[in-house]
C-alpha cells in the first residue's frame, strides 16, 4: 500500500475525552467501560490512573485491566501516590487510560498538571482516553464560580481539550443526579445533605448542564465545518448571519464590537463586519487612534473592518449593509442629547425606519448615551442644504416679523436698540446659513430701519447725518460677521477632508504594512486585486472599478481585474468607459464608473490605484512562483520515475530474462511442470511489467492534464465486477445494492479506479480477511467504500499516501512504483468524485470513492462532473 515513505516520524497519539456536565454523571464508569470492550477486541489497554473514589460500581470495571503502578511521594507529611509518566511510557501500550485530565501534580512531579503528562503519552504516540468536567475549562472559571459560589482551583486549557480527536457528552438530568447522590452513589453518606443543599442544587446542575450543552454543540459545529469542507459540500445547509457593526470612532465602538461578537457566537458561521461610515468631507467626533483600537479588537474576534465615504450616513449604511448581504446591524443609543433631537431623529432612528424586513437593526445602550455630540451648527462640516434653507428664511422672514412687532408693542424703544435688535437677526442668519443669507439680512434689515425706523419715517430719506452712519456701521458689521462665520465653515470643511483623508491613508497604509490590499466584503483575505478594487468602490462609492492595462501606448486596453455588477459588460472596459479615470504610469489606469468625483479626492484615488498596482504585481510574482513549484515538482517526478524505472522494472524484467533463458537452455531438461512454473513467472512478470508502465503512463498524463474523460450515466454493477477480474478469488466481498441510482462516470477510468483500490487493500489485508466493497446513496452522491483489515495509517499520513511514490514503509520491494492511489485519486478527481482515507473500525483503512449521481436522479444545481470532449483513454486495466 503506496502510505507513506519509510523514516517519517512516528504517529502522534488520538485523544479521546469524555466531558461531564458535572460531578458524578459517570465519567470514570465511561472510560473503563470503553477500555473493556478495546481489551476485548485484542487492543493493549493499561490504566494510568483512575479515580474511583470508592465506588463499587466503578472498581468493579477495573477487574481485568492493567494497571501502571503509581509513584508515591511525600508532601507536607503525608504519602500520596500520583500518576507515573515514566512507568506509562517504558510500559507503551497502545491506549492508556488516564483520569482526571485537570488535576495538579503533587509538587515533585516532573510536570505540574496532568493534561501536560497526558500530552507526553501523546507525543509518544500512545492513545489516551480521559475525562475532564465543564467546570474545570480555564475559559468557563469566572461563570462557573458566579453559578456555584465555588472557585475551581484546577483548570485545564480549552485549547487541550479542543484538540481532542473525539470529545464524548457524558450527560445526566438534574433529577437523576440528585437521587444518585441521594442513594450514596456519589459521596459518603455524611456528605450528601451538605452537597445536595449546596452544589448539587437542581438550578447549579442545569447552569452546568446548560454549558457543556454549549461548549459541546460549539466542538460539534467545527467538525461539521471540517467534514463539509473534506466533502466538498457546497449546497448551504444553515443560514449565514452578517453581522454589521456601525462605528463613530467614539468610545462606545468597543461596546458595540463586542455585542456583534457575542449575537455572531450564538449561529454557525456568523461574519462580523464593522463598518466607519465618513461623510465626503469626514465625520465629526471621530478619533483616528479610537477607531485604531477598534480595528485591532474586529480583527482579532476574527471579522473584518471597513471604511465607506457617504453623503448621508443612514444612506450609506444601509447601502454598505445589504451590498454585503447582512442580516443584522448593530448600532449604539445616540450620545446626543434630548434638545439636539429637534435637528432630527438621529442615525440609529433612521436606520431602524428605513432598513425594511430584510435588516434586524440592534441598538445597544452604553455609557456615553445622552453625554451629547456638541451642537449640530458649530460643529457641522459643512453647511448642509437644510441649514441653508433656514439661513434664507431667517434672512427675509425673521426681519419682518420683528418690524412688525416693534411697531406694533413698542414702536419707541429708540434707533440704537431698533438697529442693535436688527443685528442680532443678521448674525443669527450668519450664523445659520453663511455668507449669502447673511448679506441677504443685512440689506433687508437696512431697509426696514431706514423705511420704518429712521426720520422720516415711511419715507427712503434720512435727515440726520447720525442716523446715516448707525446704518453704515450696521451693514458693515452684518457683513463682516457674515464673511467670518463663512470663512470658518470653509475652514471646517476644508480640516474635516483632510481629517478623512488621512484615515483613509491610514486604513490604506495598515494594508500595505499587513502585505494586503485592504478587506473587502466577503472577500477571503485582503491580499486579492478584486478587495483592493472592492475597497476603492466602498471608499469613493462607486458602482465599478477596473484596473486597465496595455502593452504600449498604442495598444488595446485590457482588464487586469474589475469589481461591480454581475454583468461584465456595465463594467468599464476602457478609460472612456468610465467617469473618472487616474493613470499609474504610462500603460496602467484606474477607472471608476458611478460619478465625477471633485478633484480633491483624486490625491487618495491616486495613493489606492499605485497600491493596486502593487497588488497586481504581488500577485503575478506569486503566480510565477507557484509556475516555478510546479516545474519543480515535475523535476522531482521525473527524478522519481528515472529511479522506479531503473530499480522497480528491473526486478520483473531479471524474473522474465532468467525463465527465458532456462527454458532456452539446451543442457537442461525441463518436465512439463518446470516448463509450467518457468512459464507462469514469465506470465506474472509480464503482469507486473504491465501494471507499473500503465500507472507510469497514468501518472504522466495526469501530471500533464491530458485526461480527458468521457462522462456517461452508468450503474456501478457494470464496473466494479470488472475490476476484481485480476484479484484473488475469495479475497474480496462485494456488497453493492442493485437500489441504488446510476453515477455519471468514464466507466473506464472508474474500472481502473476501483482496480487500484482494491488491489491496494488486499496487499495489505490479512489472509483471513477479505477485503469489503460497499457502495451507499448520499443525496446527489454515491460512494463506494473499500474496507481493509490491514495495519491502517495515522492521520497525518493520510493525505500523503496519495502522493506520487509514496509507500508504505513496511512494503516488500517489488510491490510497486508508489503511484496506484495517486492514479485513482487523479481519475476520481478528473470525473468530478473525489477519493479520501479513513480509518476502519476495529483497525484497518477505507477508501471512500465518491462519484456524482446521474442527472435523473440529481437535485437541480447539485455535483455535475465536468464534460470532456475528447474520446476516452484506452480501456487497460492497472494495478496498484
Amino acid at each position: 500500500m503506496e502510505r507513506m515513505a519509510s523514516g517519517v516520524q512516528p504517529r502522534r497519539g488520538q485523544l479521546r475525552i469524555y466531558l461531564g456536565a458535572a460531578p458524578g454523571v459517570g465519567k470514570t464508569y465511561a472510560v473503563l467501560s470503553e477500555a473493556q470492550r478495546r481489551l476485548e477486541r485484542g487492543t493493549d489497554v493499561v490504566v494510568g490512573f483512575v479515580e474511583h473514589h470508592d465506588r463499587p460500581r466503578t472498581q468493579a470495571m477495573l477487574h481485568g485491566l492493567e494497571q501502571v503502578p503509581r509513584r508515591e511521594l511525600t508532601h507536607r507529611g503525608a504519602r500520596l501516590t500520583e500518576l507515573d509518566p515514566d512507568a506509562v511510557l517504558a510500559r507503551r501500550p497502545a491506549v492508556a487510560v488516564v483520569d482526571e485530565l485537570a488535576h495538579t501534580n503533587v509538587p515533585g512531579s516532573r510536570n505540574e498538571k496532568r493534561w501536560q503528562d497526558v500530552e507526553e503519552f501523546l507525543d509518544a504516540g500512545i492513545d489516551v482516553i480521559s475525562t475532564v468536567n465543564i467546570q474545570h475549562l480555564e475559559s468557563l472559571g469566572d461563570v462557573v464560580e458566579s453559578i456555584t459560589g465555588v472557585r475551581q482551583r484546577e483548570t485545564v486549557p480549552d485549547e487541550v481539550v479542543r484538540r481532542a480527536d473525539q470529545i464524548e457528552l457524558v450527560d445526566m438530568s438534574p433529577q437523576a443526579l440528585r437521587r444518585r447522590m441521594a442513594h450514596g452513589n456519589i459521596y459518603a453518606p455524611d456528605r450528601i445533605d451538605a452537597a445536595l443543599s449546596s452544589y448539587f442544587r437542581p438550578g447549579n446542575l442545569t447552569a452546568l448542564r446548560e454549558l457543556a450543552l454549549l461548549w459541546t454543540a460549539d466542538r460539534v459545529d467545527e467538525y461539521l465545518q471540517k467534514y463539509r469542507s473534506e466533502h466538498r459540500i457546497r449546497s448551504t445547509w444553515q443560514a449565514r448571519e452578517r453581522i454589521v457593526v456601525g462605528l463613530t470612532g467614539g468610545p462606545e465602538g468597543r461596546t458595540l464590537i463586542r455585542r456583534a461578537a457575542r449575537i455572531a457566537a450564538k449561529g454557525s458561521g456568523s461574519e462580523i463586519l464593522a463598518v466607519h461610515i465618513a461623510q465626503a468631507d469626514g465625520l465629526a467626533a471621530a478619533s483616528p487612534k479610537e477607531l485604531a483600537v477598534q480595528r485591532t479588537l474586529v480583527e482579532d474576534l476574527g471579522g473584518t473592518y471597513h471604511h465607506v465615504i457617504g453623503d448621508e450616513i443612514p444612506d450609506a449604511l444601509l447601502d454598505f449593509a445589504r451590498g454585503v448581504n447582512a442580516t443584522q446591524i448593530v448600532l449604539g443609543s445616540s450620545r446626543r442629547k434630548a434638545w439636539q433631537y429637534m435637528f432630527g431623529p438621529g442615525v440609529g432612528a433612521t436606520v431602524a425606519r428605513d432598513s425594511g424586513p430584510d435588516l434586524d437593526v440592534h441598538i445597544v445602550t452604553h455609557d456615553e448615551v445622552a453625554k451629547g455630540r456638541g451642537l449640530p451648527g458649530s460643529r457641522a462640516a459643512r453647511l448642509g442644504r437644510s441649514r441653508v434653507i433656514a439661513g434664507w428664511v431667517t434672512a427675509f422672514a425673521a426681519p419682518a416679523l420683528l418690524a412688525y412687532a416693534m411697531i406694533t408693542f413698542d414702536p419707541h424703544i429708540g434707533f440704537a436698540n431698533d438697529v442693535l435688535l436688527f443685528l442680532v437677526l443678521t448674525v443669527a442668519a450668519g450664523l445659520v446659513g453663511g455668507l449669502l443669507p447673511a448679506l441677504a439680512s443685512a440689506t433687508v434689515c437696512s431697509v426696514l430701519l431706514n423705511f420704518f425706523f429712521t426720520e422720516p419715517i415711511h419715507t427712503w430719506t434720512i435727515s440726520s447725518g447720525r442716523n446715516v452712519v448707525s446704518l453704515v456701521v450696521f451693514f458693515g458689521v452684518a457683513v463682516a460677521v457674515a464673511s467670518v462665520v463663512d470663512l470658518a465653515a470653509r475652514r471646517t470643511q476644508q480640516a474635516a477632508r483632510l481629517r478623512a483623508e488621512s484615515e483613509i491613508l491610514a486604513v490604506l497604509a495598515g494594508s500595505v504594512l499587513r502585505g494586503g490590499g485592504g478587506a473587502a466584503a466577503g472577500s477571503a483575505g485582503p491580499s486579492s486585486l478584486e478587495a483592493m478594487l472592492e475597497q476603492v468602490r466602498e471608499t469613493f462609492g462607486m458602482d465599478s472599478v477596473a484596473l486597465l492595462e496595455r502593452s504600449d501606448e498604442r495598444g488595446p486596453w485590457t482588464c487586469a481585474g474589475s469589481v461591480g455588477p454581475d454583468d461584465d459588460s456595465a463594467r468599464p472596459a476602457t478609460p472612456e468607459d468610465g467617469d473618472v479615470d487616474m493613470p499609474v504610469g504610462d500603460n496602467m489606469m484606474l477607472v471608476l464608473s458611478g460619478r465625477v468625483l471633485p478633484a480633491e479626492d483624486r490625491r487618495v484615488l491616486a495613493a489606492f490605484a499605485a497600491q493596486a498596482v502593487g497588488v497586481l504585481d504581488r500577485q503575478r510574482l506569486l503566480g510565477e512562483a507557484e509556475r516555478a513549484r510546479e516545474l519543480a515538482e515535475g523535476n522531482r517526478i521525473r527524478t522519481a520515475l528515472l529511479a522506479a524505472v531503473s530499480h522497480d522494472l528491473r526486478t520483473p524484467l531479471a524474473a522474465i530474462k532468467a525463465s527465458v533463458t532456462s527454458l532456452r537452455s539446451a543442457d537442461v531438461e525441463w518436465s512439463p511442470q518446470d516448463e509450467a512454473e518457468l512459464l507462469g513467472a514469465i506470465e506474472e512478470g509480464a503482469d507486473k511489467l504491465d501494471n507499473l508502465v500503465g500507472n507510469l503512463l497514468d501518472m504522466s498524463r495526469l501530471q500533464t492534464g491530458t485526461v480527458a474523460p468521457l462522462i456517461r450515466d452508468i450503474s456501478l454493477e457494470e464496473v466494479v465486477p470488472k475490476a476484481l477480474s485480476g484479484v484473488a478469488e475469495g479475497s474480496v466481498r462485494l456488497a453493492v445494492a442493485e437500489a441504488l441510482p446510476l453515477v455519471a462516470v468514464d466507466p473506464g477510468l472508474l474500472e481502473r479506479t476501483v482496480a487500484n483500490l482494491v488491489e491496494n487493500a488486499v496487499k495489505y489485508s490479512p489472509a483471513d480477511k477479505k477485503v469489503l466493497i460497499k457502495a451507499s446513496a448520499l443525496a446527489d452522491r454515491v460512494e463506494v467504500r473499500v474496507t481493509d483489515r490491514g495495519p491502517g495509517v495515522p492521520d497525518s499520513a493520510k493525505d500523503r499516501i496519495f502522493e506520487p511514490f509514496q509507500r508504505y514503509g513496511d512494503a516488500p520491494a517489488g510491490a510497486g512504483v508508489g503511484l496506484g492511489l495517486a492514479v485513482a485519486r487523479g481519475f476520481a478527481e478528473a470525473m468530478g468524485g473525489s477519493l479520501e482515507a479513513e480509518d476502519t473500525p476495529g483497525g484497518g483503512m477505507t477508501m471512500v470513492l465518491t462519484l456524482c449521481a446521474a442527472h435523473g436522479r440529481r437535485p437541480a444545481g447539485a455535483c455535475v462532473p465536468p464534460q470532456a470532449s475528447a474520446a476516452p483513454l484506452a480501456r487497460q486495466r492497472s494495478g496498484a
